[in-house]
């Protein structure tokens, strides 16, 4: 910014009077304070204009957000593979500033990559120029796109006076430097911000020669001089810089328009867009006549006159134009995120949906969480004072998610509703609705109603008249299972623990969804932990659609409860896990042993402990109900001292995985040990042996310092649950049941681990098995022998068999009796 003062404008101050000095300096002091002041405002705004200069654009393409993202992305995608010459022409004058020198080397750099470099194919060199031109490398210096864009990063900023017309000058003269003959398209690429000191009249000329230019803004570029610059179209050879991948795009596309090279990916076309180009230009502005003081040589005195008053302001000037890009096909085009899903593309055909809460369970948003299992379901939902009208807003909201998560019309599941405070009102029957719009259309229905909790109250009403027209006596059973689910955020006004044991005699299954405040009063609501959802805030209640699927469909299944499994727990309670912790291990346990139908004929658990002392807390034929196994779980101690996993695993080998302390023949097993892995170095061998007799290790591995070891206790990744903290074992319970119903639902081998107790040999036959025993007797070698041993009964030397053959051949038909009535024995008696 600049002031404009005429030459002939001076301030005389000649000698006068005392007072009349005085009064002329105080009057010309203040004229200068005044414009003093005015010169100051205007170059805080000089300066508040030039700070926000890098934010505005000098080219804006009038598309939308959608069309600007495929632009950039096809930019990244297009490739120029073809012999053809490339020489950049690098603007590195004051006027560009270092700043913006580095934005032409990146742009050059980004070039590159769309570049198929090779001595046979692309050549690329760079001049810089500012008051003189200098090469910095040839086009034949670098074979290698690496090479290339290394060389380009360490170009340094040459300053200077902006002569674009000497560089091209200079371009005429020596040609494109390591250039092929003139079969081989040249190209030029001028990126300068277009404010030359002297004519840029011979670019025609190079033009003339068959050189391709293109001019390539920077910063605030002179527009009209770019256009002089580039070839024609110009609209298609002029491109601006600072929009690194739309100008990738703009260049490759107006290749592939010349026939260059195909850069343009196929299937994708070229579309023209509307582009507005902006220059800031320094415009003089008459602001008006101001009263200044002036003076001659011939004058004796000073006088004051009108003086006119000018100054010069950025402005922007703006250039209509067109725009040529190439956009690919979207695969979000074809709108694959359901449900509200959003789609984000991940170049041609690729993209991913973020899923609104509840339709995470599938890529496209699709309900995939949906029902598979076939139950009545009837949401019995608390309408009261306590809840809040807002609390009740939020049920009706997570129904209406859950609803449309995981039902289709092909979902075998009828639905009811049901509200209650005071009094029950029954909203919609079960399955009284012919499709989900109507079923939407009921939760949507559903008024708000207030007064007292009832719970109770409204437990026997589901029970008698939810689930069918007529009350349900003991000896009427529907053919589907049927599942309540109740929502509730207060604690009842009348009892509870009856009507939820009358309702869970009849086989209804409780499922409760409360706050984490009402856990306690909803397990025993539910009679089973693992049927009480829970949330620490009300903003968390829709995150639990997941689980709640999943708890009604293991009511059908049963999941992993009908499977029949021998499971030991192998629990760390050394000096390494600490007290504290030690007692988080124990109730990850406890969470995880109420997830298995505990009984004789299913799931039988075990429990050793070990640091100092090695202990079998309760073996697999100990306890037979859940209600056991949880009260001895809460009384097991911690110990302490150093651990040894190897004999943890050798003890649950030899003394509780086999036939004498309950392990049943023709199930399944499998141990799971919790550790932080400080004891684990000499478990590798006693957990491959455990691992060889046919049963699983899992191992659920606190914290990763000890990773390695504990791998080589699992024995493989799948049976490996690493667990960052003791804090977040909570998270882990479903993990750990899931892998370990997956070993349950495996075919299995009637010998492994042997069933035969005493060295007794265990063979396969018939789809059962027998125990061949030695000295011993009874279906697993369980009893000694009373009868003496015999001589085949005792292993002899090689040779005396050899010399024997002919009295065991004289014998075989004896042998072949008794091993008939063994068998006979045996499988009478298995």
């Amino acid at each position: 910014m600049s002031e404009y003062v005429p030459s002939h404008w001076q301030i005389l101050i000649y000698p006068a009077s005392r007072a009349l000095r005085c009064r002329i300096h105080n009057q010309v002091r203040g004229w200068f304070a005044s414009m003093a002041l005015a010169v100051s405002l205007r170059l805080i705004c000089t300066a508040l204009l030039f700070q926000a200069l890098p934010s505005d654009c000098a080219q804006e393409l009038h598309a939308n957000q959608e069309t600007i993202v495929k632009i950039n992305t096809a930019g990244l995608l297009m490739q120029c593979s073809t012999a053809v010459d490339v020489l950049f022409l690098l603007d590195g004058s004051y006027s560009i500033g270092k700043g913006s020198f580095e934005r032409s080397k990146h742009f050059a750099f980004k070039l590159c990559d769309a570049l198929d470099i090779n001595p046979e194919r692309v050549r690329v060199g760079v001049i810089q120029y500012s008051s003189t031109p200098r090469l910095e490398f040839s086009l034949n210096s670098y074979p290698t796109k690496d090479e290339v864009k290394e060389r380009i990063k360490k170009l340094s900023f040459k300053g200077g006076s902006t002569q674009t017309g000497q560089a091209l000058k200079y371009i005429l003269r020596k040609g494109f430097p390591g250039g092929r003959n003139a079969t081989v398209p040249r190209i030029l690429i001028v990126l300068t911000d277009g404010k030359s000191q002297g004519t840029v009249q011979p670019a025609s000329q190079l033009k003339e020669e068959g050189i391709t230019i293109f001019a390539v803004g920077i910063k605030y570029p002179r527009w009209d001089e770019l256009h002089m610059l580039a070839s024609l179209p110009t609209e298609q050879h002029v491109l601006f810089a600072e929009h690194f991948d739309d100008a990738v795009n703009g260049l490759y596309t107006t290749l592939t328009s010349t026939t260059f090279c195909t850069a343009v990916p196929s299937g994708c076309k070229v579309v023209s867009r509307t582009c507005e180009r902006k220059t800031l230009e320094t415009v003089k502005e008459f602001k008006g006549n101001f009263m200044c003081w002036k003076g001659s040589k011939g004058s004796t005195a000073p006088h004051t006159t009108l003086c006119p008053y000018y100054s010069w302001n950025r402005v922007y000037r703006k250039h209509q134009a067109t725009c040529y890009r190439t956009i690919c096909p979207d695969p979000c085009d074809s709108q694959p995120c359901h449900n509200g899903g959003t789609c984000i593309p991940d170049g041609l055909e690729k993209y991913r949906c973020v899923c609104p809460m509840g339709f995470g369970g599938d890529p496209n948003c699709a309900p995939k969480l949906s029902l598979d299992c076939s139950v009545d379901l009837l949401f019995l939902v608390e309408g009261s004072s306590n809840v809040s009208l807002e609390g009740f807003l939020r049920y009706k909201s997570f129904m209406r998610r859950f609803v449309q998560a995981v039902l289709t019309p092909d979902t075998p599941v009828n639905v009811g509703l049901v509200q209650y405070s005071d009094d029950v009102r029954m909203e919609m029957k079960i399955g009284e609705y012919r499709d989900i719009p109507e079923l939407l259309q009921s939760i949507d229905g559903m008024r708000y109603r207030g007064g007292g909790t009832r719970t109770g109250k409204a437990l026997s009403y589901v029970t008698q008249f939810g689930f069918k027209s007529t009350p349900v006596f003991a000896d009427v059973q529907d053919d589907l299972p049927r599942v309540v689910v109740l929502m509730t955020d207060s604690g009842s006004e009348d009892s509870v623990t009856e009507p939820a044991r009358y309702t869970r005699d009849r086989e209804i299954f409780i499922i409760g969804v409360g706050g984490e405040f009402l856990k306690e009063d909803l397990n025993k609501i539910t009679g089973n932990p693992q049927r009480t959802i829970t949330y620490s805030s009300p903003q968390h209640l829709l995150s639990r659609i997941p689980d709640l699927r999943s708890k009604i469909c293991s009511v059908d299944s049963q999941g992993c409860l009908a499977q029949s499994l021998d499971l030991v727990f192998a629990l760390d309670a050394s000096d390494d896990v600490g007290n504290e912790n030690f007692y988080r291990l124990r109730d990850f346990v406890r969470s995880t042993s109420v997830q298995f139908d505990i009984n004789r004929d299913v799931t039988q658990i075990g429990l050793v402990t070990y640091g100092r002392e090695l202990s079998t807390t309760f073996a697999l034929d100990t306890y037979d109900s859940g209600t056991s196994i949880m009260q001895a779980i809460n009384q097991v101690p911690y110990i302490g001292g150093r651990a040894s996993t190897g004999s943890a695993l050798l003890h649950i080998h030899d003394k509780v995985m086999t036939v004498q302390k309950g392990a049943r023949p023709g199930v399944n097993k499998a141990v799971v040990v919790i550790t932080d892995g400080a004891g684990g170095d000499d478990a590798a061998v006693p957990s491959q042996r455990i691992r060889n007799n046919g049963i699983s290790v899992f191992v659920v591995g606190i914290g990763d310092a000890q990773r390695d070891a504990l791998l080589k206790i699992a024995g493989s990744e799948d049976h490996m649950i690493p667990v960052a903290s003791y804090e977040d074992l909570k998270y882990f319970e479903d993990v750990l049941v899931q892998k370990v119903c997956e070993e349950a639902k495996k075919a299995v081998n009637l010998c492994k681990p042997s069933p035969c107790m005493n060295d007794g040999i265990c063979t396969l036959r018939n789809g059962s098995y027998r125990c061949e025993c030695r000295g011993w007797e009874g279906p697993h070698c369980e009893n000694r022998s009373t009868r003496p041993p015999s001589r085949g009964d005792l292993p002899g030397p090689a040779g005396l068999r050899i010399n024997n053959r002919r009295q065991q051949k004289h014998n075989k038909p004896h042998q072949r009796m008794r091993v008939r009535q063994r068998r006979l024995h045996a499988d009478h008696n298995h």
